[in-house]
């Protein structure tokens, strides 16, 4: 139309939703370059559990001399024996174990590589520093070593990562299509129950990508399946929920929840006792982290600590689902009508 201005036409380019929306995008960009370089760009250890196994009074003078150092950077305990020390790595109360041999000068550091190579990297820095300052040498012996197909030990993470990815693409999908929040309650549990179909498949086909696939990752397949599609529900969930209360500003806090915060405290480049106290603090009660932790314990631990993962799985997944319910059939704050027959045909 002839007359019209500049700052008219930018109006109608640019509403003010759209604008806020993309403060938000904007927002999350930075949100999520400060989260991944704070998490994980000078990670150090704090309270690695070390087991020193020694006579008692070698053992008391290591387990002293390793509290000591800067930054509370080990948690230094003496264990009885070789075989207990080999058991609690294998079941996740040690990073690393220094055997001391009085007679001899080369003691031996045993290591758990599948709890993380950064860890076991760190693990041998310290004990190497405490050797040579005694005049002493050490040899490293991986009690739990990575699959050959899982050389750094990230197969696990990005596993989960994947399915993460699947349950909130998945939901934010069926919101965008079908609107934001459902009809009625009996929307919302054909909703959810679509969700479950896609929550198992997905975890099936993750499991024999990552495993008879690619090698990747040992263990059953039951078991990583189960996982995977309750990591999946759990996402995905909860994705829907913040979807039906905040609409499409719900897709973004999915993100700053799953990918922003989630992922860098996961434990999957650095396990949480070398990151920041922030992230070592969210890490596993976050789906990305419970769910890293719990395909671990499954590949290589035996299953070994996955109670506490699997309830925070459960909680999230049951979270989401009384959160759609609870939702369902209430305005969404600055949202679209939820999508309705009528509404369809209109």
């Amino acid at each position: 139309m002839p007359g019209r201005g500049f700052t008219a036409e930018l109006k109608e380019a640019v509403t003010p939703r759209a604008a806020l929306l993309v403060l938000g995008v904007l927002l999350l960009q930075l949100g999520f370059i400060t989260s991944y370089i704070g998490a994980l760009h000078h990670p150090a250890p704090h309270r690695l559990a070390i087991g020193v196994v020694a006579p008692p009074q070698v053992s008391d003078r290591m387990v002293a001399g390793l509290g000591q150092l800067p930054g509370q950077a080990v948690d230094a305990r003496p264990v009885a024996d070789q075989a207990t020390a080999v058991s609690q790595l294998k079941d996740q109360r040690l990073y690393a174990a220094l055997v001391v041999n009085p007679p001899g000068s080369q003691d031996t550091l045993l290591v758990a590589g599948a709890r993380g190579a950064a860890a076991a990297a760190a693990a041998e820095q310290i004990a190497t520093g405490v050797e040579q300052a005694q005049g002493r040498t050490v040899r490293v012996q991986d009690v739990v070593p990575l699959a050959p197909g899982d050389a750094k030990g990230l197969s696990s993470f990005y596993l989960v990562v994947g399915w993460c990815v699947g349950g909130y693409l998945v939901a934010s999908i069926l919101g965008i299509s079908a609107g934001a929040r459902p009809a009625n309650h009996q929307r919302a549990l054909i909703r959810l129950g679509a969700l479950a179909l896609y929550s198992i498949a997905a975890g099936l086909g993750g499991t024999l990508i990552a495993g008879p696939a690619l090698g990747a990752l040992p263990g059953g397949i039951a078991a990583l399946w189960g996982l995977g599609s309750l990591v999946v529900f759990a996402v995905g969930a909860i994705t829907m929920t913040l979807q039906c209360l905040f609409d499409l500003i719900g897709i973004g806090l999915a993100v700053l929840l799953f990918v922003v915060l989630g992922n860098p405290s996961a434990g999957g480049v650095y396990p949480p006792a070398l990151l920041p106290p922030f992230w070592r603090a969210i890490g596993r009660w976050l789906p990305n982290g419970a769910g890293t932790d719990a395909a671990r314990s499954i590949s290589y631990f035996d299953g070994s600590g996955l109670t506490v993962p699997l309830l925070v799985l459960a909680a999230w997944a049951a979270a989401g689902v009384l959160g759609v319910l609870l939702a369902t059939g209430r305005g969404a704050r600055g949202g679209r009508p939820p999508v309705t027959a009528d509404t369809a045909s209109a």
